[in-house]
């Protein structure tokens, strides 16, 4: 801002001069007084002037509609929605999104920070203000080959990109309250900076919890009890409230949220597939949640906007006041929240649920290409058991959790697995296909349900190596060389035919198509999945796998690198004892 942008802004806010814009007839909340008052709100080259009663080269109606901030999401990961930046700025716009704060975890972890310098060129191109925090634990942990690896010295040239808030969501808790030297120079390089890290630890408590939030984490979302949420909050650290596809805590701890702790206290989707979207919206339905269960709807307001620019030093927005960004948003009342209008920087861009601005998409060429695998065939897939009574990852109902289970299984004389229709034991693999290490690791899998061919995926947090299961090796083999020509996404196989798929050329792990598309090509899957290939009703067929590899959540994960009890942190056989 010049001396003379400041001069007009001055003058249209003391009502000397037009503003650019005024919205009028509208209520407006004041989330620094919770107070609603009637008036004008001028604003002036993307700022908001003031709010009174002014006049403007450009009127707009508010329709007796109340004028709330700009939604914040304090944490999302864009990739969960396995779209790009631009593409998920037109799916949350229109809800009332104008700003977020995303992890590019996954995108990295594929192709390090050339997958950061994606993301960060994509955001250019969407109207949604989309902050960044750089990936802490890339690779999430050493028990599986990821894309590339960010150590404490890679970070130090990327955290200073103004864009770049912090650290993203520190996962390796036990290397922090360890004092693990990789992870206090990690730490260190944020301190230096004076950037933020965003926490992830589920179930600390006590002294752990005190070293964790001592060490400098500003933030959680891990939050699923109320014991969790208060724990936090008496430490000093803020609690990001999820709401997302996957996970749902915000009705669980918002019953914890009074007028003393509330401005600790944030609105967060973690991950928001399109299907959630369309059918349930964004943050406008986190408030929706909050009203619901007894929250002051200017609390919940609150919580989606100036909580979440005050934890993250976002001094320019939060509120509808003089000098802040006109991040503007108008919704029918403070009980069902539908918005009407939405305005960022000064500039309308959704009108009555249309994202207005023109989707411009930057080149995905710097982020393709991620699927390398060396020396793979149906031979990979064979194993060499010597008894047939086996350990199993075990699918349970409702989250992402694995038991280990165990399991008397039918064996070839060579000693490989032999699926049996009448049990629901399956093999499950996964090919290394970052670094052409020929690595495959074989596994069995029970609770999927599968009956007929296989499916094959490049999306399997967090390392996104490729994730199978079938009913033989030749079904697994063929659906893995599938994907591989398509170079990652989604394959679905029966009898030696692809009979369903979705391309991800972004990393293997993201479309470069719409919203629409994607939810239209995962219900196609799942039915897919559900009425030829005999996948359990029980099941989210996609999911379920992509979660099948994850090294860091209980119980049994098969990894690149082998059969993992993440209980005792520590490789194990096939065969059961």
């Amino acid at each position: 801002m010049d001396k003379e942008m400041l001069r007009k802004r001055i003058e249209v806010a003391a009502g000397r001069r037009m503003a650019d814009a005024v919205i009028k007839n509208c209520k407006v909340v004041n989330v620094y007084t919770g107070e609603i008052q009637e008036g004008d709100i001028a604003l002036c080259d993307g700022r908001i002037a003031g709010v009174g009663e002014y006049e403007g080269r450009q009127v707009f109606d508010g329709a007796g509609c109340y004028a709330v901030p700009g939604f914040i999401d304090s944490h999302i990961h864009i990739e969960s929605a396995f779209v790009t930046p631009e593409e998920i700025s037109r799916l949350l716009v229109p809800h009332g999104a104008t700003t977020i704060i995303a992890d590019p975890h996954e995108i990295v972890n594929v192709c390090g920070i050339d997958g950061m310098n994606y993301m960060l060129d994509a955001a250019r191109e969407a109207a949604l203000d989309i902050k960044y925090m750089l990936p802490s634990c890339v690779p999430a942990t050493p028990f599986e080959h990821a894309g590339a690896v960010i150590d404490a010295e890679a970070m130090k040239a990327p955290i200073k990109n103004e864009r770049i808030l912090g650290l993203g969501e520190y996962m390796n808790f036990p290397g922090v309250t360890g004092a693990a030297e990789s992870d206090l120079d990690k730490l260190m390089v944020a301190a230096e900076s004076g950037k933020l890290i965003d926490g992830h630890s589920p179930g600390l408590s006590g002294k752990d919890l005190n070293a964790y939030a001592g060490a400098g984490i500003h933030t959680d979302h891990e939050c699923s009890t109320l014991e969790e949420m208060k724990d936090r909050l008496a430490r000093g650290m803020y609690v990001l409230m999820r709401q997302g596809s996957a996970c749902h805590n915000l009705r669980d701890l918002v019953v914890g949220v009074t007028p003393v702790n509330s401005r600790r206290c944030l609105l967060c989707s973690d991950d928001r597939q399109p299907k959630t979207i369309f059918e349930e919206g964004h943050l406008d339905n986190h408030l929706r949640i909050c009203v619901e269960e007894g929250i002051d709807p200017v609390t919940a307001v609150q919580m989606a906007s100036l909580n979440a620019a005050e934890c993250f030093g976002l001094k320019d927005r939060g509120a509808i006041a003089p000098g802040l960004r006109a991040d503007i948003v108008l919704v029918n009342n403070l009980k069902e929240f539908e918005v009407q209008k939405v305005w960022i920087e000064g500039k309308l861009v959704s009108q009555e649920g249309k994202y207005l601005p023109e989707v411009v998409r930057k080149d995905i060429t710097p982020v393709m290409g991620s699927v390398h695998v060396k020396d793979f065939s149906a031979d990979r897939l064979r194993m060499n058991l010597k008894s047939g009574h086996v350990h199993v990852i075990e699918i349970l109902p409702g989250g992402v959790v694995t038991g280990k289970g165990v399991a008397d299984v039918n064996l070839t004389k060579e000693g490989d697995f032999k699926y049996d229709k009448d049990a629901d034991v399956v093999k499950i693999a996964v090919v290394e296909r970052h670094h052409n290490t020929g690595n495959v690791a074989v596994g069995l899998l029970r609770g999927y349900g599968i009956k007929e061919g296989a499916v094959a995926l490049s999306i399997a947090h967090d390392s996104h190596n490729i994730i199978a299961v079938g009913v033989s090796n030749e079904e697994i083999a063929f659906a893995i060389e599938q994907l591989i020509a398509q170079t990652g996404g989604v394959v679905l196989v029966k009898s030696g035919q692809v009979i369903d798929r979705m391309p991800l050329p972004v990393g293997g792990i993201m479309s470069d198509r719409s919203g629409e598309w994607v939810d239209e090509k995962l219900t196609s899957l799942h039915e897919t999945a559900f009425k030829e290939l005999g996948v359990s009703q029980n099941v989210e067929p996609i999911m379920t796998l992509c979660f099948m590899s994850l090294p860091v959540i209980p119980e049994l994960k098969l990894t690149d690198m082998g059969l993992f009890d993440v209980t005792k942190f520590e490789f194990i056989s096939v065969e059961a004892e």
